[in-house]
């Protein structure tokens, strides 16, 4: 597999990404033999061994988790520095970090999701300014700034859309050409349910909405219409979501739940490893997920897939993209002992350098990742690879702008209101869905 740069349009779409959503700022890179400010710890080494610690890294994605277990015994093998991983439970970090943070052995290496993870967790944030794991970023705008402070660096870029089957479309009548807007989807969808018994499948997969799933909805989904606002509003993050755009949530909402696999009285107990069985079953024509879901749906053929922006109705819907961004970010816990951090510093080095982690990062066969490193492999990754061609297409790519929504509490907020609004689609329902979008944002980020 042949090393290359992401792409400079890639490059520029996230770094537009990260400044919009207030991901970082941008600024000069350091020296690489500068030293971090304010901090008497060394600043990131080049990765060889000789570092006399260890490293316990606290995963944030559990479908990786097998890939990291593997990563880190070949470290300790090629350095015989001790890596421990563990993995938290899907929807649990932030309260799995919390808890592990006040051990006497806490993590040396964690995760946040971009400013307002930050905002928790800055006091425990390693400067990263100067290391050489920064030196290796493809751009400046991959790093969370707190001040002058480069408190984390983004580990990976991801992409979500409508993964769908191009075998049932067709045989549905369409092409992927026949859908460029909210509209054309709507029609599709609804032509699909309509002929269900006759085609022998149906247009989505559940939306199902326990904690396997429901983060696609209540927080993938959820981004565009904060996106939108965003974008008309001329802001990165707002104390005071107005909703500008949730009329048009709510009929992506509808369009999800009353065209899929089950009723939505149902959705309550459906899980992720329902949606996928569902789609690589043939059994839905679209699937709502991301790059990482390569694995799980290749099943069907490279041939049979693709991906289509998650359309709402909103702007110029001929031009619009994937929604590509990052919500992962490295952090070295700065309360570590000295010896600890060098080594967790060492470590990150190795695995964006080194062609063991490199593998294990990009290649399709693990993790899978495009990474805004200068080391990037060339992905085998399929979804990953359309996603690269919406871009060079010139599309506008959807920022994430998830990352700043104010908790884990207002989404899962949020996700009850969906839920119970799925199992009974009155207005006096959906005024709950605003009020958890809308009055639950502002309450939370006053907190």
């Amino acid at each position: 597999m042949k090393k290359r740069l992401l792409t400079l349009a890639l490059a520029l779409v996230m770094a537009l990404s990260l400044a919009a959503c207030g991901g970082g700022s941008g600024g000069t890179q350091p020296a690489e033999d500068s030293q971090p400010a304010g901090d008497s710890q060394p600043a990131g080494d080049s990765g060889d061994s000789g570092a006399s610690g260890t490293v316990y890294y606290l995963n944030f994605k559990p479908e990786q988790d097998g890939d990291w277990q593997e990563l880190a015994q070949l470290y300790t093998q090629e350095t015989g520095v001790e890596v421990k991983v563990q993995t938290a439970a899907s929807g649990q970090y932030e309260t799995q970090l919390m808890s592990e943070m006040a051990k006497t052995e806490a993590p040396t290496l964690f995760q946040i999701n971009g400013p307002v993870g930050l905002a928790n967790w800055k006091d425990y944030c390693y400067d990263l300014s100067g290391s050489a794991l920064a030196g290796e970023l493809s751009s400046d705008d991959f790093a969370l700034m707190d001040g002058s402070s480069m408190s984390g660096i983004a580990y990976v870029i991801e992409t979500y859309g409508l993964i769908y089957n191009k075998a049932l479309l067709e045989q549905a009548g369409y092409t992927a050409d026949d859908i460029k807007s909210f509209a054309d989807l709507k029609k599709v969808a609804e032509d699909i349910t309509a002929r269900k018994d006759e085609l022998g499948f149906s247009a989505f997969t559940s939306a199902g909405m326990d904690g396997s799933s429901d983060w696609r909805f209540k927080t993938h989904l959820a981004n565009l219409p904060i996106y939108f606002e965003y974008e008309a509003d001329g802001i990165g993050d707002t104390e005071a979501i107005k909703g500008t755009y949730l009329d048009n949530y709510r009929a992506v909402w509808d369009l999800y739940i009353n065209n899929c696999t089950c009723a939505p009285t149902l959705l309550s107990a459906k899980t992720g490893d329902d949606s996928v069985a569902e789609f690589v079953t043939e059994q839905a024509v679209f699937y709502q997920n991301g790059t990482w879901a390569f694995g799980d749906v290749a099943d069907i053929g490279e041939e049979n897939l693709g991906m289509l922006p998650i359309y709402i109705g909103v702007g110029d819907e001929a031009s619009q993209g994937l929604c590509t961004g990052t919500e992962n970010y490295w952090c070295v816990n700065k309360n570590a002992k000295p010896e600890d951090i060098q080594a967790t510093l060492d470590f990150m080095y190795w695995c964006v350098t080194s062609e063991t982690g490199l593998e294990y990062l990009c290649s399709g066969d693990h993790m899978g990742f495009v990474i805004p490193f200068k080391g990037n492999l060339e992905s085998s990754n399929l979804l990953v690879n359309i996603a690269n061609e919406y871009v060079a297409n010139g599309t506008t790519s959807i920022k994430w702008c998830f990352p700043t929504m104010p908790s884990e509490e207002w989404k899962n907020v949020l996700g009850s209101a969906l839920t119970a609004y799925a199992a009974d689609q009155t207005d006096a329902n959906w005024e709950t869905v605003r009020a958890a979008f809308v009055d639950n944002w502002a309450a939370e980020k006053s907190k």
